[in-house]
């Protein structure tokens, strides 16, 4: 693979690991057995969220729980409940939006530790499995239904949920479609396709529809990707989980640096965090580890619900 720029390449380091007292290595899940070969799964992270009070949010998809980490790396279990989160968001000060695998969009009382139904179905259809999603400024919901979707049924989902409740499909042809995110001002959405092994560049017109989708970025090995986020400049990131690495790409979709984990193979997720937005937090599933790495340039505060 030639590309005109030499990417750097960055070893992260750890910042905490999930304590001994919440790992559960007897213990089996239907999730495990379904993706992951049923492998004994004493956790799996995904979803970290920032919250610009100083505290890291990451869900644990088989046993339905979703932790506080404090800047000292100390772990706090907020809720546990009958679902598999996955993606997570800021909703506003109070609560967390979720895309659970089991249950569809759930909103999590942070305080209370109360989780209930935010939009579990379609028109009385439900999901194949909702995966990660992400606001923008103005409030609209854009999040992906990936389910079991693969090169072999290329039906996973994009939606689009508006602050007045309008559910909008805006594609449907998807071959496992993960993480997303927005371009800085907003104009293009992109969007992984893990068991595609790219990265799909969805520009967004002014009326709300797309046009002109096209594939932005190849990877390859045995899982393609996952969770993304963009810095200020637009960077696009993308974690691997095959490969044990983050790709941070520039408007070419050329690598220009390279962040691999010491910790596995398996980095799931990641978003931006820490007091001047530049620190790049990243949930290294396999072994229940989240790591992080130090970037110059700042990542954008989290966008959230925008309540009428």
């Amino acid at each position: 693979m030639f590309y005109l720029t030499s990417p750097e390449v960055r070893e992260t380091e750890v910042f905490t690991r999930m304590p001994e007292k919440f790992r559960k290595p007897d213990a089996h899940s239907d999730w495990a057995r379904a993706n992951r070969g049923g492998l004994v799964t004493d956790s799996f992270l995904e979803g970290p969220v920032w919250d610009p009070r100083g505290y890291l949010y990451v869900t644990d998809i088989p046993y339905g729980r979703i932790f506080r980490i404090a800047p000292s790396g100390e772990w706090d279990l907020v809720a546990q409940y009958e679902g598999e989160p996955n993606g997570m968001k800021l909703f506003d000060d109070s609560h967390l939006l979720i895309t659970d695998y089991r249950n569809g969009l759930m909103l999590v009382d942070i305080e209370r530790g109360e989780v209930r139904p935010y939009l579990e179905r379609r028109n009385s259809e439900g999901f194949k499995g909702v995966n990660d999603l992400t606001f923008d400024s103005k409030g609209n919901l854009y999040f992906t239904d990936q389910g079991q979707t693969g090169l072999h049924d290329p039906t996973g989902r994009v939606y689009r949920l508006s602050p007045d409740g309008r559910l909008d499909m805006l594609l449907g042809n998807c071959p496992s479609p993960n993480g997303l995110v927005l371009s800085p001002d907003e104009k293009l959405l992109f969007v992984g396709m893990t068991r595609g092994n790219c990265v799909w560049r969805v520009p967004l017109q002014s009326d709300g529809s797309v046009s002109k989708v096209g594939q932005f970025f190849t990877s390859y090995g045995p899982s393609g990707p996952d969770g993304m986020t963009v810095d200020n400049e637009g960077r696009l990131f993308v974690a691997n989980p095959g490969l044990g690495r983050v790709w941070v790409l520039n408007r070419r979709a050329e690598p220009v640096e390279i962040l691999t984990g010491p910790e596995g193979t398996s980095l799931t997720n990641l978003c931006f965090g820490g007091p001047e937005m530049k620190t790049v937090f990243m949930t290294e599933s396999t072994n229940g580890t989240v790591l992080k790495a130090e970037m110059t340039i700042a990542g954008p505060l989290p966008r959230r619900a925008k309540k009428n």
